[in-house]
């Protein structure tokens, strides 16, 4: 194969099965594209949010509750369930967020430790200016397939994380490489 035309997954699958006959190697041209395209897509979002001044744990807290309609609030239990993330992560994110003036923390009402998080108005700022930016960079890098064909991917993703979350019993989805 002319190494100008060749697909590395393919060269690594016939390597396996030259190495390994009769090793499975069906998943390497599903997981390993699956995996370098997490970390290209995932590094050239961390280069949009860099370039916006806002990390991506910030975005995500701030993403939440801008999308939860007004009045932009919600519980720590509810932010953490919304973000896929445990509570001390979503704590840790909402201090820094407090800290950088992106929301405000107040006691809820009637239980006692619950802790109500509101979008400020910076925050809001911040959101609107951003997500576009990054959700705009996301559809130019997906725009060589046609809708259709995004339809379809994005179809056969969702059943593929359903069934391996299934499999895993772990319906938590957080960013990639966190554990």
């Amino acid at each position: 194969m002319d190494r100008a035309t060749s697909y590395p997954v393919e060269e690594i699958a016939a390597a396996w099965e030259r190495e390994r006959p009769g090793t499975p190697v069906s998943s390497i041209g599903i997981v390993t594209p699956i995996w370098r395209l997490a970390k290209l897509l995932g590094d050239d979002r961390r280069r949009v949010l860099a370039r916006a001044g806002v990390d991506p744990a910030t975005l995500d807290l701030l993403s939440v509750l801008r999308r939860s309609g007004e009045p932009y609030t919600l519980t720590t239990r509810e932010l953490s369930h919304r973000s896929l993330v445990t509570a001390g992560a979503v704590s840790q994110r909402v201090a820094r967020a407090e800290r950088e003036g992106l929301v405000t923390r107040r006691p809820g009402e009637g239980r006692p430790r619950t802790v109500l998080v509101e979008l400020t108005p910076a925050g809001h700022e911040l959101v609107e200016a951003t997500v576009d930016q990054v959700l705009c960079r996301e559809a130019e890098l997906i725009d060589g397939l046609s809708p259709e064909q995004q339809e379809q991917l994005a179809g056969l993703l969702r059943i593929l994380l359903q069934d391996t979350q299934r499999k895993l019993g772990d319906d938590r989805i957080g960013h990639v490489g966190e554990g």
